[in-house]
């Protein structure tokens, strides 16, 4: 477990330093320091009060999620176990606190780890779906010159690239929302579950005893495991929840898109309308989503950096601003999840080893 964290950290220790490289390469250490210095951090307090915030909405949207497959989850069982998943995202390597949330969830509120886990990926849907929305209606009003290359190590990034890189994401959403009307069919679920109990017929030559074996020890929690996993989707049989979901979401990236314009309020040098920093909060959720270090540095930088070089933000300015956002979006959160750690008793570390969260290590082998 130890080896299999540190390649984890190594592999995405290179990934960041490259990303990092890249974003300050052409900034001088001098020059980032006075530039820092010279921004009005007063606009600090709104932007960390609006981006906490968003996390209240995120906590209402799983609670919403959640209230198809759990009756009785109120707001705080939801926000705790969330912004505990959430810190851990900032601490350990591979998402880990995606899985985390379920984990919690199972422990305190006795809801099945498989169902947690599917709440978690529909929210995900969620997500996904408004920030390609978004992004959309971004590109359709934001002047982004299609013939504007940037360089960025052995990448050449412009409009199309991004636009492919929605197309995907798109392709993903898609993907996922299919899987999850199948998985919410009760014959579909029966196809299933009919090849399943079949898997101990497969072992040809097999003695009775070893297929029943099998049977009880595979099949069986298999079963179970599809089930309480299409019980994490049964809010698609509620389409007024998946409309207050889709309203909540819209407003959980508007409000992110307002923290970074409430920021740019404070820094020298960045004079962007609302939806072309609408448009630098995609381009780096994009970059963040690929493998990093905890808390995604290196990547959230490089791809602020890039972002607002589109705009023709100087490498200066660009780098000192997308540094502060970074930190005023990743600190805060830290803080109120350890907060929630305390609250609930929750010892996040065992969690994530308990149930084997990629980079997680007992407490026993934490250096």
């Amino acid at each position: 477990m130890k080896k299999k964290l540190t390649l984890s950290l190594l592999l995405g220790a290179s990934i960041s330093a490259a990303a990092l490289y890249f974003a300050f390469k052409n900034v001088p250490f001098n020059e980032l320091i006075g530039y820092l210095a010279a921004i009005d951090y007063i606009w600090v307090v709104p932007t960390v009060a609006v981006a906490l915030f968003t996390f209240v909405l995120r906590a209402i949207r799983w609670r919403i999620i959640l209230g198809g497959s759990a009756a009785g989850i109120g707001f705080w069982q939801a926000f705790h176990p969330m912004m505990i998943g959430f810190m851990i995202n900032c601490v350990l390597p591979g998402r880990a606190g995606e899985v985390a949330r379920p984990i919690i969830l199972s422990k305190k509120d006795k809801i099945p780890f498989s169902t947690g886990l599917a709440t978690v990926a529909a929210e995900r849907v969620f997500d996904i779906g408004l920030l390609i929305a978004f992004f959309a209606v971004v590109l359709a009003n934001v002047r982004m010159d299609s013939d504007l290359m940037i360089s960025y190590g052995e990448y050449r990034l412009n409009r199309d690239v991004l636009e492919m890189i929605a197309g995907g994401m798109l392709k993903l959403s898609l993907l996922l929302v299919a899987g999850i009307v199948l998985l919410s069919i009760e014959k579909v679920r029966q196809w299933i579950r009919t090849a399943i109990l079949k898997i101990p017929s497969l072992l040809v030559g097999a003695e009775p005893v070893f297929q029943t074996r099998v049977r009880e020890r595979v099949c069986f929690p298999l079963i179970r495991a599809l089930e309480n996993f299409a019980a994490g989707f049964r809010l698609i049989k509620h389409p007024l929840k998946i409309v207050m979901c889709l309203m909540l979401s819209f407003l959980v990236w508007y409000l992110t898109a307002l923290s970074y314009y409430l920021l740019a309020k404070g820094c020298p040098g960045i004079h962007l309308t609302f939806l072309e920093l609408s448009a630098v909060m995609i381009i780096v959720c994009f970059f963040i989503a690929l493998p990093s270090v905890p808390g995604f540095w290196g990547l959230w930088e490089a791809g602020g950096v890039f972002a607002l070089s589109i705009f023709g933000v100087p490498a200066k300015e660009a780098a000192g601003m997308t540094l502060v956002m970074h930190a005023v979006s990743v600190f805060p959160v830290i803080i109120v999840g350890l907060i929630s750690a305390v609250i609930t008793g929750i010892n996040f570390w065992r969690i994530t080893y308990e149930k084997g969260v990629p980079g997680a290590t007992p407490p026993s082998m934490q250096p």
